[in-house]
């Protein structure tokens, strides 16, 4: 920004989509947790996709044509894994897209899922530049990298900045695994719980954490105790390939879930998904081996068909229970509703859209996805379109502390 006036912006009041903010050496770190699960959980694995900013952006108003963001990203690459590129920074202005970019430097961590080496690399700060943005006031949203840690150091820009106005528009919730996280999606604004939040015209709480969906309770306590005016836990892929639970565990620790996100949200509308469709655990029990072959991974189901009768889990099992314990709670609860997972991406869209690791779907299945799940919960009849149909703006979402909070 050579010849321009200088506005230097704290990050933390604009952001939106986080629990909390960590302060940290050089800036602020938002986090998808709070520090009170990760001090109790303190998983690496865990801490590390809590600490990826899947859904969190910056949102404000300026008239600024020139922004800079001072980041200092950690990116993750796994042993044998072809290196993923640079997450993606993208730019929305007044709801229409308005570029990308991609911070250089940075951290790297090499993680080898064999032997569990975890390996820092240390790399400098970087900057990501977005230049010639429309004249006038402006409402922008800077979407972080769904799959770096992204520690933020200050926002530049060549006008004032101040916090976009809330627009009293719903907060959804939402918890699932790693295709909720973002998996193989081009962008932050790609993957399939944004596109749908947008489509729905709400603001998206990303609680999808790859291999994470595992029923925690403390997940259910985070859930019930964020401001909510829409909730949904999308359930499945990651209990059968880790082959966590049998069948008679399962069902209870679904009670469980589901009663402790009742205790802070009895009344919200609370939408229990199943899986997508995925050919390999369908119908066979994990866990899940990865294994490397020509330096590309491979996985293999580990699991025996004829161990269902024992209770071991599979996707076809987790759907009919699912369907089951809502099809009961819902006598009492009628603001709870199941959706299967097939009906956002089945056989069909297999067909046509194959899933290119035999796990998570690309862009193309990330857009359908997200454009059943809007079409079914957001739509007319869906649970959650507003009275007298539609999705878009409603109620103001409830009071949240400020700059962290939901927005």
């Amino acid at each position: 920004m050579q010849d321009q006036a200088l506005f230097t912006t704290p990050v933390e009041p604009l952001l939106r989509g986080a629990l909390e903010v960590e302060h940290t050496e050089h800036g602020v770190l938002p986090q998808r947790l709070p520090g009170w699960v990760r001090r109790q959980f303190p998983d690496e694995f865990l801490s590390m996709t809590a600490a990826q900013p899947s859904g969190v952006r910056l949102a404000f108003r300026t008239r600024a044509r020139t922004v800079e963001l001072a980041v200092h990203p950690t990116r993750t690459i796994f042993v044998g894994f072809p290196p993923r590129p640079p997450g993606r920074y993208e730019l929305v202005v007044d709801g229409r897209p308005a570029g990308w970019a991609a911070a250089s430097g940075g951290h790297l961590r090499v993680v080898d899922l064999v032997t569990g080496a975890d390996d820092l690399r240390l790399g400098p700060p970087g900057t990501v530049r977005f230049a010639d943005l429309p004249p006038g006031v402006k409402d922008v949203e800077l979407w972080l990298p769904y799959q770096e840690v992204t520690e933020l150091i200050e926002l530049r820009t060549d006008a004032p900045v101040e916090p976009a106005p809330r627009r009293g528009r719903r907060v959804w919730v939402h918890h699932g695994s790693s295709i909720s996280h973002g998996s193989d999606a081009d962008g932050p604004t790609g993957i399939w719980p944004v596109l749908a939040a947008t489509a729905g015209g709400v603001d998206l709480v990303n609680l999808g954490f790859g291999g994470n969906a595992l029923l925690d309770p403390f997940l259910a306590r985070v859930i019930r105790d964020t401001p909510a005016d829409l909730i949904s836990v999308k359930l499945g892929i990651n209990l059968v390939n880790t082959d966590l639970m049998r069948r008679r565990a399962f069902t209870a620790a679904v009670h469980g879930f589901l009663d402790t996100i009742r205790d802070g949200h009895p009344e919200v509308p609370l939408l229990v998904v199943s899986s997508v469709y995925c050919p390999m655990h369908e119908d066979t029990p994990g866990p899940l081996v990865t294994e490397f072959a020509d330096g590309r991974p491979r996985f293999r189901v580990c699991g025996d068909p004829a161990e269902v009768v024992l209770g071991r889990l599979t996707l076809g099992v987790i759907r009919t229970e699912l369907a089951r314990i809502v099809e009961r709670r819902s006598a009492s609860d009628p603001h709870l509703h199941y959706l299967d997972g097939r009906e956002l991406y089945g056989p069909a869209d297999h067909a046509e859209f194959p899933l290119p690791d035999e796990l998570h779907p690309d862009q193309s299945g990330h857009r359908r996805i997200g454009e059943r799940f809007a079409a079914s919960a957001f739509g007319p009849g869906g649970p959650f379109a507003l009275p007298g149909g539609g999705g878009g703006e409603g109620r103001a979402p409830r009071p949240c502390a400020d700059g962290a909070g939901p927005g």
